[in-house]
Parts: C-alpha cells; sequence; structure tokens
C-alpha cells in the first residue's frame, strides 16, 4: 500500500451511488468522479453493498470465500464479459450481519454461490479498482422504503468497524421511457432528480419515503423502485447524520440521473 494511503477503519460514511451499466468502463468523465470519490474516503475494512438487481426474500448474503461475478446482462460486446473483480469474501462481515439482522419473523438466508452482479462490481471496479477490500453483497428484501429504513438502522454500527455501507442503484430509471426521449435528459429525469436533490439538502425523510406521492414524475422516473430502493438502506445507516449529506456526482448518462451522495 502507497505511504499516502487514507487510514484504514475508523468510522465509515454510508454511500448511495447510481451504478450505471456495464459500459460504464466507457465513460471516462464517469469513471474518474467514482474513482476521485474512494480515493477521498478512509480505506475501509470491508464493504457491504446492497444493489437494485438483487431482490431475494427473505433476506440474503452472498458469497464469503471465492466472490465470482454474475454477468446479469445480455447483449453486449464480449469485452464486457470478460472483467473480472478477485475480491476477498468476507465471512466475519456475513457473521456480524446475521447476528445483527436476524431475529423473531426476519431470517436470513446463506447463498453461497451467489456473487457480485453489475450493481455492485462495475463501480467497485473503478472505485477500488485493486480488489484487496473483502466485499459482501446482501439482498434487497423488500421494496417498502420504511422496512429498508429500518434494515439500515441496524446496519448503521458496523459503519464505526470500518464497514464501508453501499446502497447501489439509480436516481432516475426508466429504460422504456428513455426510448422515446430526445436529445438531453427527459423532463421526468431532470424534474425527479432536482426534487430529489433538494428533499436530500433538506434532509425531508418523510417526502423521500413517500417519493412516489410527493416526486414529480415519481413513477415514470421509477416505474418500478428497486433502483431507488437502495437508497433506503443508505439512509437508515446514516439517519444520525443526514445533516452531512453532500452529493458528490450530478448530471445525466444517457438521460438518466445518476446523483450520487454521500453521508458522513
Amino acid at each position: 500500500m502507497p505511504a499516502t494511503a487514507p487510514p484504514t477503519g475508523g468510522r465509515m460514511p454510508a454511500l448511495y451511488l447510481s451504478h450505471g451499466a456495464p459500459p460504464l468502463a466507457d465513460d471516462e468523465l464517469w469513471t474518474g468522479q467514482l474513482a476521485a470519490w474512494a480515493a477521498g474516503l478512509p480505506l475501509p475494512t470491508a464493504i457491504l453493498i446492497v444493489s437494485a438487481h438483487w431482490e431475494e426474500a427473505p433476506l440474503a448474503l452472498g458469497a464469503t470465500e471465492t466472490v465470482p461475478l454474475v454477468h446479469d446482462f445480455r447483449g453486449f460486446p464480449a469485452r464486457y464479459y470478460s472483467v473480472r473483480y478477485d475480491a476477498p469474501g468476507a465471512p466475519e462481515l456475513a457473521e456480524r450481519v446475521r447476528r445483527t439482522l436476524r431475529g423473531p419473523g426476519t431470517p436470513v438466508r446463506d447463498m453461497p454461490d451467489r456473487g457480485l452482479d453489475h450493481g455492485a462490481y462495475v463501480p467497485l471496479v473503478e472505485m477500488f479498482p485493486d480488489a484487496d477490500v473483502p466485499v459482501l453483497q446482501m439482498s434487497l428484501p423488500t421494496l417498502d422504503p420504511q422496512r429498508l429504513l429500518a434494515v439500515g438502522r441496524k446496519l448503521a454500527p458496523l459503519r464505526d468497524e470500518g464497514v464501508l455501507i453501499i446502497g447501489s442503484g439509480f436516481f432516475t430509471h426508466n429504460l422504456a421511457a428513455l426510448r422515446h426521449a430526445g436529445s438531453g435528459p427527459p423532463a421526468w429525469s431532470a424534474e425527479f432528480d432536482a426534487w430529489g436533490r433538494e428533499a436530500l439538502e433538506h434532509q425531508d425523510l418523510d417526502g423521500l419515503l413517500d417519493f412516489e406521492n410527493t416526486s414529480p414524475a415519481g413513477r415514470l422516473a421509477h416505474p418500478r423502485t428497486e433502483h431507488f430502493a437502495p437508497l433506503f438502506v443508505t439512509l437508515g445507516a446514516a439517519e444520525d447524520e443526514l445533516d452531512s449529506q453532500r452529493s458528490v456526482i450530478d448530471g445525466f448518462w444517457m438521460g438518466l440521473a445518476k446523483r450520487s451522495v454521500q453521508f458522513g
């Protein structure tokens, strides 16, 4: 590790990031933004990531020994299927999460063959390219914002153990509507992004939790809510310092808002 590397461990921030698709690797602006973001963070002891692309109930934990990749996409050039990310597993973190989340009526399943999907490894390749930080992926057990907030609250103490908690989604996500969009971001994407920025800045947790009703174009920005849902895990993990939030990345990618936020 270079002498100028950031310190390891300590209280970690909690992140929500827009993860992009496999072609994110070709976008030098965005990859540079992700790399610069990670360079300014303390080095985590481990990463716990929840992605829009793994819904599993009851809540499940992925591979903890060797961690394979899940190529959960089709129709892309062959080079996107040859990407490697050989991060070590995080069995100790998995055991901490099990103890933290298990309770009456809330089992935690182990799925040891389930690797990192593109919502996890695509941004991690850019942020932690050495793949030397243990990684554990956790499923979304529900899309209900209040229940996900509660999961995040329970996970919050892990931040004091050097664990970087990441919710990985996309701040707006309606691929079908993009087919009919012209140049520049469509109005529904720009309007939702502006509303979300203000709601985060004003710590409007109630508004965010009820975003389908309180936001402009909420049902167009998220006709299905799995890409916004990881934000609520992050919000729960950072609920005691919502006033520290800052948008590290903003703007649009193929019409979708790529807003990505740090707490702490």
